[in-house]
């Protein structure tokens, strides 16, 4: 049974190192106290004691109901029930989230993510399946393959979004723009002081849409990376001895996604400067 436990706990451990929170007190807390069939019995002993007008009856399960809140959350065995409990439902939630999001993509992109979760499948298939790698130790690598499909998926989410963006905008027009102010102010032609105003303004539009443009040619090449890095990780890992070896790849392709999205933030501003 310890030895149970030692695994559990390094699962966690290996959970929590791959960005997955460790749940705290207050959520099983929370859980066991807000559920159906502890409404029933706190309901049912304050009926009991209504009908029969003996309220020790309720005041003994209310008793009952502050001994199960203070020693229950910190059981093991419930903890087990309700991260089995929570997991399944946080799992059906993500599922829920990623179907919208393909939902709304583009047909292209649709099909990249499709292809990324099938090979997400067939990589920890294989790595259930290899003898080598203890499935203990696997969690969190599977949790890291899950946290870049996710990653993957809103990436083309948010590519999407700022290529419909480009392609909308005419950048051969606002460089005309930009030309015909800096002839108007060279000229000395008419209001110049709202020509240099104007120029500022479209010199801003120009550099921006450069930045966005700089970004989307990022994202593209971040999402091949994946791509081929899951192509050869369905490659490497029949023959992988150590969860260690695919750790450090999917750590590093971690990093240089958590980099796009920083910059997806900050192209996320440049798109409201541009429209503004």
């Amino acid at each position: 049974m310890g030895e149970i436990e030692d695994q559990l706990e390094r699962r966690r451990q290996l959970l929590e190192e791959a960005g997955v929170k460790r749940r705290s007190y207050g959520d099983y807390a929370r859980r066991l106290f807000h559920n159906v069939y502890n409404y029933t019995l706190l309901g049912g002993a304050a009926t009991a004691a209504a009908m029969t007008g003996d309220w020790w009856i309720f005041v003994a399960g209310l008793g009952l109901e502050a001994l199960w809140m203070l020693y229950a959350p910190d059981s093991k065995a419930m903890r087990r029930r309700v991260d089995a409990e929570m997991d399944r439902e946080e799992a059906m939630k993500a599922e829920e989230r990623r179907f919208e999001q393909l939902q709304r993509m583009q047909e292209y992109y649709r099909g990249r993510c499709r292809a990324l979760m099938l090979k997400q499948a067939e990589i920890t298939k294989l790595a259930m399946e290899n003898r080598t790698l203890h499935s203990d130790l696997l969690a969190g690598e599977i949790s890291k393959l899950q946290k870049l499909t996710d990653s993957f998926i809103d990436l083309c989410v948010t590519l999407g979004r700022y290529t419909a963006y480009l392609d909308k905008e005419d950048v051969g027009e606002v460089e005309r723009l930009q030309r015909q102010y800096e002839k108007q102010i060279a000229d000395g032609k008419g209001p110049t002081d709202l020509a240099k105003k104007n120029l500022d303004v479209v010199m801003r539009r120009i550099e921006r849409l450069r930045e966005i443009t700089e970004f989307v040619e990022r994202a593209k090449r971040q999402l091949e990376l994946i791509e081929n890095s899951f192509a050869l990780l369905s490659d490497q890992i029949v023959s992988m001895r150590s969860p260690q070896e695919l750790s450090g790849q999917l750590d590093e392709l971690i990093d240089g996604v958590n980099a796009v999205r920083e910059t997806a933030r900050e192209a996320d501003q440049l798109l409201v400067g541009v429209s503004s």
